[in-house]
């Protein structure tokens, strides 16, 4: 990518800015040179510098002990990111699965298992989104606000950023401009249905303040087909002043409310070798959700909603809610002393209405719709035709009602049953109704001292992060219900018959046919976390040495409603054969409180052979904090080379290995969802990652970035037990290979640029026992930005182009020992060609 020199030229904030953000936010617009313009900055050998990054300043990448990766607007623009998560694959070495829709995506990091977003820390401007990390892209995505993306894998993440020892990865925003007013506006439109607007207005109000504001207000189904359309908006502001001497003070706020469509797993079966879909559920577009799941009332205990239901909505899908205030200082006390303050204060929630295909049940809960009413161990709803069986002894057989034509087919009529939607299946959707309220303070004070004798340079930096959260959780009221396989799918009541396939009695309850499918759902999360910290880095002549440490201390409580031990009977006027509300809230908790501490530390050094060449290698421990449950750990070792030779070429070559100490997790038991089973293992990875950009001519340039890894599984356990079999099993949701090539050409006169882009996702295992095998792909992707006038810019672009399937996740919930039932699995898949663009005009 054109700007992606740049990528070496600045040395991220989001290593530093958590520990020192007065370096990737100390100049103004009029002290600083915008990022396009850094190499015109740079020194008579071209050698680009680090104007941001780990904490000293005016420091060249080349020198740098860490692994660094910056993209700029333009290359966000380019990326054209439906999601948070598809900005992530601007890093190099980030293996992301964006494949649920524009929120809740997994990405993760050097071989550590997918599935979650551990050890990678999302900032704004250098201070988390959320302390825990995980859920961050519910609360934030990109706008014109945001002026480039900056990361930093290893290294000082882990000392100078909480919970991000795998990765750290920085937003920047605009800053005010305070020379003249500048304005940018946008429209965007994609054929999936998405509209959007974003705009962008900044002005001076005197020579010492100045303010900025921006935000977008959109709509969209989703990528999948959805017959229902979600608003959102999201605005911020900052107000800026500057002292006289240099430094700033800002203040700014923002606020929004954005729904969004949620994909989870859907069937797929292989034909020849080779990833397929089933008749009526398309690969590539198909989605089970719609009409029939707009609003569903379903029985839960009072303890938990007093009225005994609790609404699944889907036609609300995932609603997030965020309000921020930010308060941000920076002022030199001296010559060599610049001291800062940085603090936000976050209020948000989300209410996630999602729905889960094959859940619990697992792949078995895709079956034909004969077994289904077929009375035995095949069918997939036994323990209800058995209670069926019981409470209408005049029934001969059972069928299925449609909900939404009121069509009635028994299980004589199997000729019927098995051309249903062709495909003739059915199988078990979990509804998932997931509610957050969260509070997130945050706060970060220190100071810098540089010293500067000639030879001997040296900057340290010290500082406190308290971090203050809590988050109360509902999800009471999962359940689940007996659809079928097709986009926009319809729900259906199992039924009792008699030889006349008249209706005798109804076993389930508008289509649900259990209740509390995953226990009480009730919990509360606090964590009051101090952090202290040093960074230190040291150079003679060509020699650099950096040092770091910070010790965490987490005063933690978990308290978590039981599960009623005598089921409470649902509510009156509830049909159907369970009486119960199954495995809910029994209106009592269980408290845990513990307090742990630890220390992260990282030692680096980079040796300057040559002003172009260089070597460096860095040793990072770090940690990743779980509330009251064990500190999980990170071991990590790098060593790269750095060549930079003009315009021509620039790329790194790095070395790795992690160990990951007690990776710890649950997963729902397939045989009985409500029970929660625990896997804790060691993973080890070691691999290369390659990063270079190469410019053979002035109007041409190409971009390759890549990881080959091998991780491996060591000292796996569920549920407490040794598991010998897993040892050198590659991790779930972990490829081996991942590359991208991205080639671009400058349009003569200016007019603008053309560009491509292919990424490879190499094959992953879909659980820890490797099983089930998702094959590789590659997606092809391309665009065009036609600078129309200098004010007036158009661009179009093409995701997918030939419409490749693309496999990620498998069934988590079906267990960690899966397999193909009869050619069919659960997976969750990328969807097909897309394409759209945007008009922006700056004024």
């Amino acid at each position: 990518m054109r700007n992606r020199r740049t990528i070496r030229s600045l040395l991220f904030a989001g290593s530093a800015t958590i520990a020192v953000p007065a370096l990737a936010q100390t100049a103004t617009p009029q002290d600083a040179a915008p990022v396009q313009d850094a190499a015109q900055a740079a020194p008579a050998d071209n050698q680009d510098i680090v104007v941001t990054g780990q904490t000293s300043r005016n420091r060249p990448l080349i020198t740098a002990s860490a692994d660094i990766t910056l993209a700029s607007r333009a290359d966000i623009d380019r990326k054209a990111p439906r999601s948070t998560a598809d900005m992530l694959e601007l890093v190099p070495g980030i293996f992301v699965e964006s494949t649920a829709g524009s929120v809740s995506n997994n990405y993760s990091v050097r071989g550590l298992q997918g599935g979650g977003q551990r050890f990678v820390q999302l900032e704004e401007d250098g201070l988390p989104i959320l302390y825990s990390g995980g859920g961050a892209d519910f609360f934030f995505d990109q706008d014109l606000t945001i002026d480039r993306l900056e990361a930093v894998k290893g290294g000082s993440s882990g000392v100078l950023t909480v919970n991000g020892a795998g990765a750290t990865i920085n937003f920047v925003s605009k800053r005010p401009n305070f020379d003249h007013a500048e304005g940018m506006a946008r429209v965007t439109a994609y054929n999936y249905g998405l509209k959007r607007g974003d705009f962008y207005y900044s002005q001076p109000i005197s020579d010492k303040l100045a303010f900025n504001v921006g935000g977008y207000v959109q709509s969209s189904p989703g990528v999948r087909d959805n017959p229902f359309d979600y608003p959102g908006w999201r605005i911020k502001g900052t107000l800026e002043y500057k002292f006289d001497g240099g430094g700033y003070m800002s203040l700014s706020a923002k606020g929004g409310e954005v729904k969004n469509a949620y994909y989870a797993d859907q069937p797929y079966r292989f034909t020849n070798g080779k990833p397929a879909g089933i008749p009526s559920l398309d690969t590539q577009f198909g989605n089970v959700g719609g009409d029939a799941f707009t609003n569903i009332a379903v029985p839960v205990s009072t303890n938990a909603h007093a009225s005994g239901f609790r609404p699944f909505r889907y036609d609300q899908g995932i609603v997030a809610k965020t309000a921020q205030v930010r308060f941000d200082i920076e002022k030199p006390a001296s010559d060599s002393i610049n001291l800062f303050l940085h603090t936000r204060y976050l209020k948000y929630s989300y209410d996630f209405n999602g729905l889960f295909p094959g859940s619990g049940t697992g792949n078995a809960g895709l079956a034909s719709a004969l077994s289904y009413l077929t009375p035995g161990a095949s069918s997939p709803i036994n323990d209800l035709l058995t209670a069926g069986q019981a409470a209408f002894p005049t029934a001969t057989h059972f069928g299925i009602k449609d909900l939404r034509t009121g069509v009635l087919i028994g299980s004589d009529q199997a000729a019927t049953l098995n051309a249903l939607n062709g495909n003739g299946f059915l199988q078990r959707t979990t509804l998932n109704h997931d509610s957050i309220d969260g509070r997130d303070f945050g706060l970060n004070v220190g100071g810098r001292w540089d010293v500067d004798h000639g030879n001997f340079k040296n900057s340290l930096t010290v500082g406190v992060m308290y971090y203050n959260v809590k988050t109360s959780q509902d999800q009471s009221a999962t359940a689940s219900v007996v659809n079928d396989v097709k986009t926009n799918s319809d729900i259906y009541d199992i039924v009792a018959l008699n030889a006349a396939n008249a209706v005798v009695g109804t076993l389930s309850d508008n289509g649900l046919v259990s209740y509390g499918d995953w226990g009480a759902g009730i919990r509360v999360r606090k964590n009051s976390a101090v952090s202290l910290y040093a960074n230190d880095e040291l150079s003679f002549g060509d020699l650099h040495i950096d040092g770091g440490i910070r010790w965490e201390n987490d005063d933690a409580t978990a308290i978590d409603g039981n599960a009623a031990l005598v089921n409470q009977a649902v509510q009156p006027g509830v049909v159907g054969v369970v009486r119960t509300v199954g495995s809910t809230f029994d209106g009592t908790y269980t408290t845990l409180h513990r307090t742990r501490a630890k220390a992260a530390y990282t030692v680096g050094a980079n040796y300057l052979i040559t002003p172009r060449f260089a070597l460096y290698a860095r040793y990072a421990k770090g940690f990743q904090t779980n509330t009251t449950d064990p500190i999980t750990t990170i071991e990590l070792y790098e060593a790269g080379v750095r060549y930079n030779y003009g315009r021509l070429f620039s790329g790194s070559a790095t070395v790795f290995r992690t160990n990951f100490k007690n990776q710890n997790y649950n997963f729902a038991d397939p045989l009985n969802p409500a029970v929660q089973s625990n896997i804790n293992a060691d993973l080890k990875t070691r691999g290369i990652e390659l990063d270079a950009s190469i410019r053979p001519i002035a109007w041409f340039s190409l971009d390759l970035q890549g990881v080959v890894q091998e991780p491996k599984l060591v000292n796996l356990q569920i549920n407490g037990a040794n598991q010998s079999g897993f040892t050198g099993n590659r991790p779930e949701r972990t490829p081996a290979k991942l590359f991208t090539i991205t080639p671009s050409i400058k349009l003569p006169h200016g007019l603008g640029e053309v560009y491509g882009r292919y990424k490879y996702i190499g094959r992953i295992f879909a659980d820890a026992g490797n099983g089930v095998a998702l094959p590789s792909y590659g997606v092809t992707s391309a665009g065009i930005t036609f600078n129309l006038t200098k004010q007036l810019q158009a661009s179009f672009n093409a995701d997918n182009i030939f419409n490749v399937i693309g496999l990620t996740e498998g069934n988590p919930r079906q267990g960690q020992t899966q397999a193909i039932n009869d050619g069919y699995f659960y997976a969750r898949g990328i969807v097909g060609t897309t394409y759209g663009g945007t008009i922006t005009m700056k004024f």
